[in-house]
């Protein structure tokens, strides 16, 4: 991966919109759910529904950031996603008075939230198509930054204060918006000899209903995706109360997402020697990412115990680096125009996953223990496997497809 100055100025402007982002989804979960059981005195029973209607407000702004990128133009959807989110931000030590306001406004906290994704993804993709793949690989590092920053500080705002933590949020959300209305602004005036320029694109006549019609690109890999979000909560509804309950503490806990932390940036070498050698496509960088992962889940199944999981870990942190780029590289080398929109579903359909894992996972833990929970990983894997050779198969014969109905018979010789 090269030097961030080798990249391009609004490269480095996503990268810090996406650590923002990824900082503060990562500070809002844990924060919300101490402010919901420490300050509003609830249940967790109720911290975790609030969870639950932000995580659904998530997926559906992914989906109609989507929809809207070409409709309003990718600096009015993310400076007015900004702004929508600040605004949110700022209601919410007034809403915190009622508890249905509450949830309405952290609702909309993780829809606003949501909205500037598939823009993010879809910018690179159209105006860097040259580097997109390597560029979607160093905003997931960029990401996982803000996602470590984001916990870490979660402890120490809820210290100082939770409402002065949401309102400082909105601040930095209000001054982002402000930065990306002037800086997008300018640096459209100036053209980039690599761009996909999408206005000189065909219009785009389909309707969202009839793209979705359209599965081939989307709907399996959002599946297989989906399926590997559910069996990934094992670690945070699984191993996590294992942990505990065997005395280990926090510390061991800990250390396994300080070991994934360390291995997105260490084992990026290794990473790409996996791409190089076995998996060259992003079709069958998904199915390697789903063997990963499976890996991962077997060792828990087979050695459970501290070393095992360290393991394990180091397993589902390599399915994660193959996984996380590719679903937006296939999507932007196949959807063309529309690759917004497929960029929205696709992550609206997959974070379903994320919202009925830790559900699934957790009541397996509290019947059973650790072992049927990663009995679960292990088949989610599998149809991961399943879904994402599905995805595969179809769009490599639609590829053959295309190339024979190139094919021009001329004086009896094909060319």
């Amino acid at each position: 991966m090269r030097f961030l100055d080798a990249y391009p100025k609004e490269v480095k402007v996503f990268l810090i919109a996406s650590l923002i982002n990824a900082t503060g989804s990562a500070l809002m979960w844990p924060l919300v759910t101490m402010y919901v059981f420490d300050e509003l005195g609830r249940s967790l029973q109720d911290a975790g529904l609030v969870i639950l209607v932000q995580s659904l407000g998530g997926i559906f702004g992914q989906i109609l950031g989507g929809s809207l990128y070409h409709k309003v133009g990718v600096n009015r959807l993310i400076v007015g996603a900004l702004v929508m989110n600040a605004l949110a931000l700022f209601a919410l030590p007034a809403a915190s008075h009622s508890w249905m306001l509450f949830m309405v406004t952290m609702g909309l906290v993780g829809l606003f939230n949501s909205l500037s994704l598939p823009a993010i993804q879809a910018f690179i993709g159209f105006r860097f198509a040259k580097q997109r793949g390597e560029l979607f690989n160093v905003i997931y590092v960029a990401n996982n930054i803000g996602v470590a920053l984001g916990t870490s500080l979660s402890g120490y705002l809820a210290d100082l204060s939770y409402m002065l933590s949401f309102v400082l949020n909105g601040v930095t959300s209000a001054v982002f918006a402000v930065f990306f209305f002037l800086y997008l602004k300018k640096v459209g005036e100036s053209p980039q000899d690599e761009a996909i320029n999408y206005k000189k694109m065909p219009p785009r006549h389909a309707s969202n209903w009839k793209l979705m019609g359209n599965t081939r690109i989307y709907l399996y890999m959002a599946i297989g995706s989906m399926f590997l979000l559910i069996g990934n909560s094992i670690w945070n509804t699984g191993v996590s109360p294992f942990v505990f309950s065997e005395g280990w503490g926090n510390k061991f806990y800990g250390f396994l997402w300080t070991l994934n932390g360390i291995l997105i940036f260490v084992a990026q070498p290794l990473v790409s020697l996996i791409k190089r050698w076995f998996a060259r496509t992003s079709t069958a960088q998904m199915t390697a990412s789903a063997v990963f992962y499976l890996s991962g889940y077997a060792v828990i199944l087979l050695l459970p115990s501290y070393p095992g999981l360290l393991f394990a870990m180091v397993l589902a942190t390599l399915g994660e680096m193959l996984i996380s780029p590719a679903i937006p590289s296939f999507i932007s080398d196949h959807a063309e125009r529309s690759a917004p929109f497929y960029l929205g579903l696709s992550g609206g359909i997959g974070a379903v996953g994320r919202l009925i894992g830790p559900f699934c996972i957790g009541s397996l833990y509290d019947s059973g223990g650790l072992l049927p929970t990663a009995w679960l990983a292990c088949g989610m894997a599998l149809l991961s496997i399943g879904f994402f050779g599905i995805h595969a198969y179809i769009n490599r014969q639609g590829v053959l497809k295309k190339r024979s109905e190139a094919l021009i018979l001329v004086d009896g010789k094909v060319v």
